[in-house]
């Protein structure tokens, strides 16, 4: 069973960067889309970024489109979020998941497996 496991949340300043990474145990990381969600208390989750298998597909929200980057290195099974011109807006518990197929998706529901999420809270 693969799991996923995020890291690099914390705390900054509205107007920093901050730079996520999720590490897939396993031999199936290359193979499947990933994608970055994230819910702050009290609203839905929602889609951030998705990356395809090979990373020449990538979707954002329009939320965070031109600010936030997707990436993947395949060699070290691990996808990455680079955070940039953060606001207080986008603070919320940020989880990576792994699709059930090769092209990202804006929806939780074609996603299987979860990691624990990791907190990043930008203050104004």
């Amino acid at each position: 069973q693969v799991q996923l496991v995020e890291s690099g949340g914390g705390l900054v300043q509205a107007g920093g960067s901050l730079r996520l990474s999720c590490a897939a145990s396993g031999r199936t990381f290359s193979r499947y889309a990933m994608g970055w969600f994230r819910q702050a208390p009290g609203k839905e989750r929602e889609f951030v970024a998705a990356i395809s298998w090979n990373g020449g597909s990538i979707l954002y929200a329009d939320s965070v489109k031109g600010r936030f980057t997707i990436s993947r290195d395949n060699a070290k099974n691990t996808v990455y979020l680079q955070m940039n011109s953060l606001k207080p807006d986008d603070t919320a518990v940020y989880y990576c998941a792994q699709a059930m197929q090769r092209y990202g998706s804006r929806f939780a529901r074609e996603y299987n497996v979860w990691g624990q999420g990791t907190q990043v809270t930008v203050s104004s």
